[in-house]
Parts: structure tokens; sequence; C-alpha cells
């Protein structure tokens, strides 16, 4: 019988507290092979006779690598030793040689083998350094709150599909102790080491920097911050998608506008009687539904500046061709082929 940990007892709490998992769920791992995934993996199979889950693990395999494939095999190893189904995605010349690029592709990979095998909930090893390296990295790309709240413990990659993030209180620290007294062999990635990549470099040098000059408990108050942001950041999205409603002129809704080649009539008085926060917010999800990429801050303000602007202003078009004007109390947002 496995003897509980601290490190147990504190994942044990969490999902219940949070209500991650549920028992007797279909749960799909993702593994590395790093410390953080590997832990994960353990952790959950040393509770799963009291939840009684279903699980599985799915390795992505970048092929960036010389290793890459005796790291997959490592992973199925491990998994045969678990006696748990395993799951490999190989990427070909499709995936870029860049972290976004990786990860783009990784999401994809996962949430095919999840969907196509049957299982409703994916789980990384993501962890409260991760969080913590996550908001540094958004804060440097001068990111708002929805960026500093970097992680959060769910949400939905498909309608049929939830990722669940369970370490996001665990350490990176905690987790390499417990591989150590389990005696897990950790297989390490080189490229974790390669401070080209910008997450390496915060990892590596910032983040050292900051705990030993700064606050030795830095790593756990920036997640902690993250917590806080990700509660506000939900309520001002509901309280912006309340007001956007209530802009949009009585003939029109939010479903009609993700028709294409329709006009969009929003009250401007409506919105310019909430503050800021709220007016940016609701101008962002507005045109976060009309172009192809998700708007930038320049774009945002762009919008926003019409809910004050003179009759007539008009702003140049927007990525896609759209254009926004100003007649009487509307702004009217129209595609390119109107």
């Amino acid at each position: 019988m496995t003897q509980w940990t601290a490190l147990h007892v504190k994942l044990h709490r969490t999902l219940r507290q949070r209500g991650l998992l549920s028992p007797g769920d279909r749960i799909l791992m993702a593994v590395s092979g790093g410390q953080d995934s590997l832990c994960l993996a353990q952790l959950l199979l040393d509770l799963q006779p009291k939840w009684n889950w279903h699980l599985a693990i799915a390795h992505c395999d970048h092929q960036w690598r010389s290793d890459s494939t005796p790291n997959a095999q490592y992973v199925e190893t491990l998994t045969n030793q678990w006696q748990l189904p395993f799951f490999l995605q190989t990427a070909g010349t499709e995936v870029p040689h860049t972290e976004a690029g990786a990860r783009e592709w990784r999401y994809h990979a996962l949430s095919a083998i999840a969907e196509s095998e049957g299982y409703p909930t994916l789980v990384t090893g993501h962890t409260q350094s991760d969080r913590a390296e996550t908001l540094l990295f958004n804060l440097m790309r001068g990111t708002g709150a929805d960026g500093l709240q970097a992680l959060s413990w769910d949400r939905h990659l498909t309608p049929t599909l939830r990722l669940v993030r369970p370490l996001l209180e665990v350490s990176r620290q905690e987790t390499g102790t417990f591989c150590h007294q389990r005696e897990i062999t950790i297989w390490e990635d080189a490229t974790n080491f390669d401070i080209t990549y910008s997450r390496n470099h915060i990892r590596q040098e910032l983040l050292p920097y900051l705990t030993k000059q700064f606050n030795p408990n830095v790593e756990q108050h920036l997640a902690q911050t993250a917590e806080l942001l990700r509660a506000d950041v939900e309520y001002l999205e509901t309280q912006a998608r309340e007001l956007l409603e209530q802009s949009l002129s009585q003939s029109e809704s939010i479903v009609k506008t993700e028709l294409a080649g329709m006009s969009l009539r929003i009250n401007r008085r409506i919105v310019g009687t909430a503050p800021l926060a709220l007016q940016r917010r609701a101008m962002r999800q507005l045109l976060r539904q009309q172009l192809t990429k998700a708007p930038n801050y320049e774009q945002v303000e762009k919008m926003t500046a019409l809910i004050q602007a003179p009759n007539q202003t008009q702003t140049d078009p927007f990525p896609g061709g759209a254009i926004a004007r100003v007649e009487g109390d509307w702004i009217i947002l129209t595609p390119q082929n109107r």
C-alpha cells in the first residue's frame, strides 16, 4: 500500500475543494517525462483507488531533439509498468521551432487523442513555478490583467474536453523532491536549459535572481497574484459581456454578429456610462468576434476612443478590412464586404 505524503494530502484536498476532478472520471494525463508530469502521473495513480478514475497517458514527440524517440520510449515503458493505456503522437515537419508553435501543436494533438479515445478530461503537470514564470513572461510583453492571471485551474479546450491543471499550488522543487523520494527516473530535456527560449531565461536566471536578491518566496507570491487576478478577470469579463449585450441595437444580437457580412450597431451612450475598464473589455470582446486574430492594445484603444469621439469619426481599417464609424449615438462596425 502506498504511503501518503504531504503532497498526496495537498492534491487530494485541492481536487475536492476546487471540484477539479470527480470520482470515476476518464482522465488522459499528458506526460513529457519531466519531473512535473511524472510527479502528477504518480500522484493520480496513487489516488486512483480512492477516486476510481480511468487513467491513461499521452506523450507528444516534437522530433526536435536527437533523444526524442528514446524519451518517448521511456514514457511508454513507464506507462506499461503502471499498466495504463499509452498514446503517442509524433510530429512531422509542420511544427515550428518556437515555444508558441510547439504549444499549439501539442494541445491540438492531445485534444485529438482525448476526444478520439473517449477521455473528457486532460490533465497537465503545470505547477506554481510555471504560473510565476508565465506571469513574468506576459508582464514583459505588455499584457493586461488577463495575461497576468497566468494559467487557470481548468478551461475547456473544446465543448467536450476540459483541461485541468491540478498542481498549481505545488512548486517545481516539491515535484523534484517527490520524484527523488519515489525513485522515479526523470528524463532531462536539454532544451529546458537553452536560454535562447524566453521562458527558460526566466526560469534559469530571472526567477533565481529575484529569489536571491528580493524575496525568497517570490515564486509563491507571483502565483498568488495570478490567482487573485483570475477571479477579478472573470468578474470583469462577465460585466463587460452584459454591457455589450445591452449596447447592441434591439434588431441585432450577439448571435447575429457572428454572421459574415453584417454591420454592428453599438449604442455608445450606453457603453459610455460604464467605467473605462468595462468599456475597453466590451470593445475587445466585440473585436474578438469580428477579427481573425485577437485584437491588440492599439486596436482596442482605437475602438474605445469612438465612444466619446465626434460624430462621423471613422477608424482606419482593422485587420481583414472592417471599419468602425460614429453615427450619432451609434458606433457602426462594418465588415470589408459591405
